[in-house]
């Protein structure tokens, strides 16, 4: 049996990289950080932050609320503590449904 490489996956992510992946500053996040008590990174000895994907979600999560929304800072706190997970299934539909299109557009644009 030939030897397969398994994907190597990252535990940790730096906060430039979430940043980056959300398309805001880092600064926000270190904002959201100290406003959100679900947002808890590690730090290393240097005192980088060290995001977990369960982190990147919950940032995710903010990002959806506060953003997409349009949820005050107050208004998230408090659908977060009240009802995480139903926020976080809405999220996950949102994130599923804006898959399903982008792959239909990209079937009608090979059909065209």
């Amino acid at each position: 049996m030939p030897y397969k490489e398994k994907e190597i996956e990252k535990r940790y992510y730096s906060i430039g990289e979430v940043a980056e992946d959300l398309g805001v500053a880092t600064s926000l996040i270190r904002f959201w950080e100290g406003e959100f008590d679900i947002i808890k990174p590690k730090k290393n000895r240097k005192g980088n932050r060290q995001f977990t994907k369960t982190d990147i979600d919950n940032v995710k999560l903010i990002y959806h609320l506060v953003k997409e929304r349009g949820y005050t800072l107050q208004g998230a706190r408090d659908l977060i503590k009240n009802d995480t997970s139903a926020a976080r299934d809405k999220l996950d539909l949102i994130n599923s449904l804006r898959k399903v299109r982008s792959f239909l557009i990209e079937v009608r644009d090979q059909v065209s």
